[in-house]
This record gives structure tokens, sequence and C-alpha cells, in this order.
């Protein structure tokens, strides 16, 4: 769940200016697990089935650059569930799933693999070889869990670190979070690759994500110093500057749910993702929760902060 900053992470614009966001990951979960298939084929079972005889017949592109990096050439099993909808609902699954499964089959090859090795090798599967116009955000906050400062440096270099926190504050701004699922998906690639387009060439979209970059920093000092009230606020700033960075991110209805919300007490908020759908999130007194719930109409989703990363639930070694 990122709150500020999103967009930074595309190398059109960190390569240049550096990025910067401040997000958590949350307690939903994409489940892997491995196993050696008998008769040395390759069994998917994910949103579909699928059962191969050879690596190039994998039509999954992340499982298949997957095994690639890793040297698997077939004779296993593969099952992948998930808490929350696959594709296109901005929680960052696409690139958990990629974590979670480069974790798993090196823990059956045998291997360890760093928190930090997971999100650059993940983000090499995903943009490297796989061609995704994605940050690297999601990947990171995959591997490594918490609450934390994300820094995409020029360089290709990723900082993260841990936001400094009282745990009443963190625990206070926890019980805040409203989150919904609009019940909309969309695929992120094509507003990512128009706004990665957008941020190289308009030096507008680059001076918004620059304020963006700022408010990241402004976000991860307040709450530091324990002021989280200010929390609603940034979010609203953020938002109105992410709205204006393409066309597509925000639309007609989710407008007026945003503008239903924060009639009714959020005192800011997000679309989630690259935009156009998938969750909203609101920062709002606990007591306001239930009137906002109301004047919107949607689904309504319990998330809390997770704060540990991608890790091996159960090894059996073989």
């Amino acid at each position: 769940m990122s709150f500020v900053g999103g967009g930074s992470d595309l190398p059109a614009y960190y390569r240049r200016h550096g990025g910067a966001v401040l997000s958590t990951a949350i307690d939903k979960y994409v489940y892997v697990s491995v196993n050696k298939k008998f008769d040395g084929g390759i069994r998917l079972a994910y949103s579909k089935v699928e059962e191969v005889d050879r690596l190039d017949q994998i039509e999954h592109r992340l499982v298949r650059a997957t095994f690639e990096m890793l040297g698997l050439a077939g004779g296993v099993e593969v099952t992948t569930v998930a808490d929350i909808p696959s594709r296109g609902t901005g929680l960052g699954s696409s690139s958990s799933f990629t974590v979670g499964l480069l974790q798993a089959i090196s823990a059956y090859l045998g291997r360890h693999i760093s928190a930090e090795d997971l999100g650059k090798r993940s983000c090499e599967i995903e943009i490297d070889r796989c061609g995704e116009p994605i940050g690297k955000q999601d990947q990171f906050a995959a591997a490594f869990g918490g609450l934390n400062l994300i820094e995409f440096n020029p360089d290709d270099s990723v900082n993260l670190t841990p936001v400094i926190m009282n745990a009443a504050d963190r625990d206070a701004m926890e019980r805040s979070i409203i989150v919904f699922y609009t019940g909309i998906t969309r695929s992120a690639s094509d507003i990512l690759r128009k706004q990665g387009q957008e941020a190289e060439d308009d030096a507008q979209k680059q001076a918004v994500l620059g304020r963006m970059v700022e408010l990241t920093y402004h976000l991860r000092d307040e709450l530091s110093r324990g002021a989280i009230s200010s929390f609603g606020e940034i979010l609203h700033e953020n938002w109105m500057l992410k709205k204006s960075l393409t066309a597509g991110i925000s639309s007609g209805q989710i407008d007026d749910w945003y503008d239903k919300a924060i009639a009714a007490g959020a005192q800011g908020g997000k679309l989630l993702g690259a935009g156009a759908g998938g969750f909203l999130m609101f920062y709002a007194l606990p007591d306001r929760h239930d009137a906002i719930t109301k004047a919107i109409g949607l689904r309504r989703i319990d998330m809390g902060f997770e704060r540990l990363g991608s890790r091996i639930l159960f090894y059996n070694p073989r």
C-alpha cells in the first residue's frame, strides 16, 4: 500500500531526478508452493492450469522468466493462491507473486536469497526480462515488509529505510485507514507506460513528481515526530498531484466516491496503484468509518500493516 510518491519509481523519472515512495506491506498474501513432479514435466496452477513438457512452452511470462533466471528446466509443480484478485487491483499482487515465486523456487533448489536480492531480482524478472513498464516499489515492499521509505537512485540502486515512529502512533494510524474495493480492475501497464513517457518529456509532469517526492520525506518526518494528524492532508495533496500526471488515473465515478468520503469525514485518501480502478484508501478517525462506508456504498476490505516480508512457511528438503 503506497501512500505518497507513487510514479517516481519509474525509470523515466528516477534515472534523472531520483525518486522516493513511502509505503507499507499489508496483511494480504500470495501463497506459492513448489513440489517435485514425478514425470519430469511442468505443472502450473494459478488462475489457469498449465501442464507442459518444456520450459519454452510455459505461457506465464513471469514463471518462465523465473525458471530461466534460476536455471530450472522442469520437473516441478507450482501452485499459487491469493487473498485478493491477482491482477489490476493496485495492491502489487503481480510483484508479490514474483517475489514469492522467486523465493519458493530458490528454497526448492536449496539456495538462500536475501530480501535485498529478492527485490532486485524480481525487478529484473518483471522489468528487464518481461518488459513490464512498471516501477520498483512493490517488489521491495513485498520482499522486506514493514512501513518504509524506499528511495530509487539514478544508478538503479534502491535504498530502503524503515519509518521510525512510536508504536502507539503507528497503531493509531493503522486503525484510521479504511479501504474499499471499487470492483473495477484494469491493466496498469498502459497507464504506467503513458505516465513514463510523459514524465520523460514534460517538464511540468516532472515538477509534479518532484513535489510528490518532497511529500514523501515530509510525511516520513511527520510520522517520526508523532504528527499523524497531518497524514490525511498529505495524502490528499498527493492524490490531487497524482491525478494531474496523466489522463485515466481517475474517473468521474472515482472522483464522486472520493468527494463523498471527504464529505463524510475522511481527511484524505487516494486510489491505490497506477489508477483507474482497484482499491480506494482513506484516512479518517475510526468513528467516521461507518459514515464513510454508508456514503460511498462500496465493499469495505479490512487491511492491516504487515511487519514481515516474503518468507518460507514450510520447507521439506528432499
